[in-house]
């Protein structure tokens, strides 16, 4: 399909640089691609417009602050990496070091083999081995001068805020960029539809006997990037782990043979969910890598409702929306959504999507 397809017009002002305080009270935009109509609510209201009964699957995946500032060993010269996926632990038998996929950005481009210094003093020491064949991203090895690369990215590292939001990450980036139920280390970007929610609207939905899951999938930096090329078939999807447990698969499995709605918080809690579907609508428990591209014409299996943020044009998210509600009824909810001065990406605004019927327009 064509990436035109999925463009539109954003005023500047409509993106959000922080978040709503407190986190739920964003605005929400609930969208029936059914009738076609549309509400402006707010995410703290959730509960009233999810049935009774409906599990809602999370994403626990926790941020990891991947951008890391240093300088060339050779020449000083400023360096910045940004972390997008580990590959390896101890490459090569090298004790406590990690093999990272990356993107990098120097004063004067990198040579290959170099070694970058991470920190002040050094905590993290980065050999540049060169750039992947198959994604063009930069192959750093890590290792840390004391502890894990882990613990020394946690403490000198910076959260890794999108490039639209227009300022440097702060003190309270580290909470705000961050779901309240974040358990998994991994991902290099937050699972945004998760960051409205708080512990008071989770025990809201529980009174409504709404039950919760919880998967993970390390968000990726592939996920949010603006599509290139003219036509989405011939977009390259970059991989992200997931993991289904059996219990969450269990939980899944019981909801679809009772006919309540599978509600995932996400377009990332999607992929993974759509990633492990069988036939029959449930899923498989276990682990992989996925570079699941739902666009529109794609069949859903699991997923019934969708709470996600307002997305980038011209992005693999749109055309997952785009797919899952209908490409004209997301074109009309996001016209809607700019006319109401709705707040867009990271920090933005919410929608709650009910899935469109595979018969309907």
């Amino acid at each position: 399909m064509r990436t035109d397809a999925f463009d539109f017009n954003l005023p500047p002002e409509l993106i959000a640089q922080r978040p709503a305080e407190p986190r739920d009270a964003s605005r929400l935009l609930v969208v029936d691609p059914v009738d076609g109509s549309l509400h402006d609510s707010w995410v703290r209201d959730l509960p009233s417009w999810l049935p009774e009964g409906s599990l809602l699957v999370l994403n626990d995946t926790r941020v990891v602050p991947a951008r890391l500032l240093g300088r060339k060993a050779d020449t000083g010269g400023k360096t910045e990496l940004l972390l997008v996926r580990k590959v390896q632990d101890e490459p090569a038998g090298a004790p406590g070091a990690e093999l990272w996929r990356a993107m990098g950005k120097a004063s004067k481009a990198f040579r290959f083999p170099s070694r970058v210094l991470i920190g002040e003093p050094v905590a993290l020491v980065a050999t540049l081995l060169g750039r992947a064949d198959d994604d063009g991203l930069l192959e750093v090895v890590l290792e840390p001068t004391a502890g894990t690369v882990l613990d020394q990215i946690k403490r000198i590292g910076h959260v890794p805020l999108p490039p639209y939001i227009r300022r440097e990450d702060d003190v309270a980036d580290q909470e705000s960029y961050q779901t309240v139920y974040a358990r998994n280390d991994g991902a290099v970007a937050a699972p945004t539809a998760g960051l409205h929610l708080t512990h008071r609207l989770i025990g809201a939905l529980a009174l409504r006997d709404i039950q919760i899951a919880t998967i993970t999938l390390h968000v990726g930096l592939g996920t949010f990037l603006p599509v290139t090329s003219e036509d989405l078939d011939d977009h390259r999807m970059h991989e992200e782990w997931y993991e289904v447990s059996r219990f969450a698969a269990r939980q899944i499995g019981e909801a679809k043979a009772l006919g309540r709605p599978v509600v995932a918080v996400g377009t990332t809690t999607v992929r993974a969910l759509e990633a492990s579907a069988q036939l029959d609508g449930s899923v498989a428990a276990g682990s992989g890598v996925t570079r699941l591209l739902i666009q529109p014409g794609y069949r859903f299996r699991v997923v019934d409702a969708l709470l996600t943020n307002f997305h980038l044009p011209r992005s693999t998210l749109m055309a997952l929306v785009s797919a899952f509600a209908g490409l004209q009824c997301i074109r009309r909810a996001y016209d809607h959504a700019i006319r109401q001065q709705y707040r867009f990406f990271s920090y933005g605004d919410a929608m709650l999507l009910r899935r469109r019927g595979s018969g309907e327009a």
